[in-house]
């Protein structure tokens, strides 16, 4: 179980074995950019969040065409930046691609060092050869950023399927390379269908690597469902092994309910948690409120393949022969 100390209004817990101390909560960075969240506000989620107790920060390079990230810098200044563990994610499997995305990420949020970079939406089980491609994979580009104090720690994410995360833990173990993070779908629907939460977790918390939860709520689709609410889903994240649940936040109100969960969280019992998934079982079958794993709506690499760069030499050179 991850170990947890509680502060004011945040509970806060080990980021798997970096020695890093973060709070059980972070902040969404891809609401922070929508248009209906003006720059103001997205400012205001982020000083209260911060006086509050939250640590971590999520974003991307891709998030609202780099909005989410400029207003996050923006955000974090005078002082506030080093209160705060700060992560975002990158599109770019070549080595080129991913080490320009890092540096406009820097540039963006107003930072010479990224606590925690990560590859983003790995979707295809294509994606962690490209990433870890000897010669040009985004990989390298990853630790030459780190060599060089540009970013601190390396994770991975993706929501399609459990057996991607599973094949890219297997790739990097063959370099071998060991993640420091990985973000995935922990809710109250994913434990019935394509479960990251029965088939990654324990390998995660096996290899001590840092578990970032994601798709709490899948952006309000799973309450659609009408099975459970909001703090239930909260609830069931944070009880899960964690290191960080991630919940989209676009206003105070969204973010006084992020606290309140904390505030209401004790550890579920065995039949409270049997409870909880019986609630949710039918409305789960084939993933209907879990779209980000049965379409591409949620997949921003496919709408936009430029950001991935070009496939690896190699095979352009084997498709010439």
């Amino acid at each position: 179980m991850v170990k947890k100390t509680t502060e004011n209004e945040m509970i806060y817990r080990e980021l798997g074995s970096t020695g890093e101390r973060v709070s059980a909560i972070g902040v969404g960075g891809h609401h922070l950019g929508l248009k209906s969240v003006s720059e103001k506000t997205a400012i205001r989620i982020v000083h209260e969040a911060i006086e509050r107790g939250i640590i971590f920060f999520d974003n991307c390079w891709d998030y609202n065409e780099g909005k989410s990230e400029k207003r996050l810098g923006k955000a974090l200044k005078n002082g506030r930046r080093e209160k705060v563990f700060l992560m975002t994610k990158i599109d770019g499997r070549t080595k080129k691609v991913a080490a320009k995305q890092i540096d406009e990420s820097l540039k963006r949020l107003k930072t010479d060092c990224i606590d925690l970079v990560q590859h983003h939406e790995i979707l295809r089980f294509e994606d962690p050869n490209r990433i870890f491609d000897e010669n040009e994979g985004a990989n390298l580009a990853m630790l030459e950023a780190q060599k060089a104090g540009k970013l601190r720690f390396i994770g991975f994410t993706g929501h399609k399927d459990p057996h991607i995360h599973l094949y890219m833990l297997d790739v990097a173990r063959e370099k071998p390379f060991r993640f420091d993070a990985v973000q995935m779908p922990v809710n109250l629907m994913d434990a019935h269908f394509r479960s990251f939460t029965n088939l990654v977790l324990p390998e995660l918390v096996k290899q001590k690597i840092g578990v970032l939860a994601m798709k709490t709520m899948a952006n309000g689709i799973i309450l659609k469902s009408t099975t459970v609410t909001p703090i239930e889903c909260l609830h069931y994240a944070l009880n899960q092994p964690t290191s960080v649940v991630i919940t989209g936040i676009d206003s105070p109100k969204i973010l006084n309910q992020a606290f309140e969960a904390v505030k209401t969280f004790k550890p579920l019992t065995q039949k409270e948690t049997t409870a909880l998934l019986a609630k949710t079982k039918d409305a789960a079958m084939q993933g209907k409120f879990e779209p980000f794993k049965t379409s591409s709506i949620f997949d921003s690499t496919v709408k936009n393949p430029a950001w991935l760069g070009d496939e690896p030499k190699r095979i352009q050179n084997l498709m010439q022969q």
